[in-house]
C-alpha cells in the first residue's frame, strides 16, 4: 500500500508488495524490493537500491549527496541489502568517485536511531549500529560487528568481523576482528568472548584466538615480532589467519 500523500518518481522501480507511509518522498532511479516497509516522512533520494524485507522508519534519509567538498556531482549509489532495519532519523549518504561510488549496508543489519553512515562506507551483514553511531567516510565494518551508542569512527578506519566497540568510544585506528575496543580513545579490552560463544565458535578456535591475542597485544612485541611468534606457537586455524591478515592489511594502524 502506498499512502496517497507520498511522492513517488515515475522512474522508481517499486515492487507491488511494498508499503510506503504518508508524506514520504521516493526519487528517480530508486529500486525497492518485495515486502519492504517504508514509514511516514522518509526521504529516499535518487540512485538508491533497497533490498526485500527491509524496514525503514519515519524521518530516515537515504541517498543524499555526500558531505564531501570534493564531490562534483558524479553518479554514485547507496545499496541496502535484504532484511535491513533502519530506525528513526538515520542518514545514509551516497558514495564518491574516489571511494568507488558506493555506500553499502549488508543484509540483516540493524541501524538504530540517529545513526549516520557517510559516503563510501561498507557495512557487512548482521551488523548492529546503536543509537547515534557516527561513521565518517570510507569506513569498513565487518560481518557481525556491534558498535555501541554515541561512538564516533574516524574516516578510513576498519572494524573487523565479530568485533564489539563499546559506547561513547572514539575510534581512530583499525579494530581487529573478534575483540572488544572501548574508551575515550578506544583501546583493546580482550576478546569478544561472549559474542564469539553466541555465534558458535568452537573451543579450538577460541583457544587459538586467545593465544594469538595475548602474543599480539600483551607481550610488548612489535607487530612483526608478534606475528612471527604466533606462527611459531599457535595453531593457525582460519580465524587466526583472518586475525593476522587484518592486521597486516592495516594502513591506519591498529588499536592496541
Amino acid at each position: 500500500m502506498i499512502h496517497p500523500t507520498a511522492i513517488i518518481s515515475p522512474d522508481a522501480d517499486i515492487d507491488e508488495n511494498v508499503q510506503i507511509g504518508a508524506y514520504s518522498v521516493i526519487g528517480e532511479d530508486v529500486t525497492i524490493g518485495k515486502g519492504t516497509f517504508i514509514g511516514p516522512h522518509v526521504v529516499i533520494d535518487p540512485q538508491v537500491d533497497i533490498g526485500p524485507g527491509c524496514r525503514i522508519f519515519q524521518f530516515a534519509a537515504i541517498g543524499a549527496i555526500p558531505q564531501d567538498l570534493k564531490f562534483g556531482g558524479e553518479k554514485s549509489r547507496v545499496k541496502i541489502g535484504p532484511d535491513v532495519t533502519i530506525r528513526e532519523f538515520v542518514t545514509i549518504h551516497r558514495g564518491t568517485e574516489p571511494g568507488g561510488g558506493l555506500t553499502e549496508v549488508g543484509e540483516k543489519s540493524f541501524l538504530m536511531a540517529y545513526t549516520h553512515v557517510a559516503h563510501d562506507c561498507r557495512i557487512g551483514k548482521m551488523v548492529v549500529l546503536a543509537n547515534n553511531t557516527t561513521l565518517a567516510g570510507h569506513i569498513t565494518i565487518g560481518d557481525h560487528a556491534t558498535v555501541g551508542g554515541l561512538v564516533a569512527i574516524h574516516q578510513f578506519v576498519r572494524i573487523g568481523d565479530y568485533a564489539f566497540v563499546g559506547g561513547k568510544s572514539a575510534v581512530v585506528k583499525d579494530v581487529p576482528p573478534y575483540v572488544i575496543a572501548a574508551g575515550d580513545r578506544a583501546i583493546l579490552h580482550g576478546l569478544n568472548r561472549v559474542g564469539l560463544k553466541r555465534h558458535g565458535f568452537s573451543d579450538r578456535s577460541m583457544s587459538a584466538l586467545k593465544k594469538t591475542y595475548r602474543i599480539l597485544f600483551r607481550y610488548g612485541l612489535t607487530l612483526n615480532e608478534a606475528i612471527q611468534r604466533v606462527h611459531a606457537e599457535v595453531e593457525i586455524v582460519p580465524e587466526v589467519e583472518r586475525f593476522i591478515g587484518f592486521i597486516k592489511a592495516s594502513s591506519r594502524g591498529v588499536t592496541r
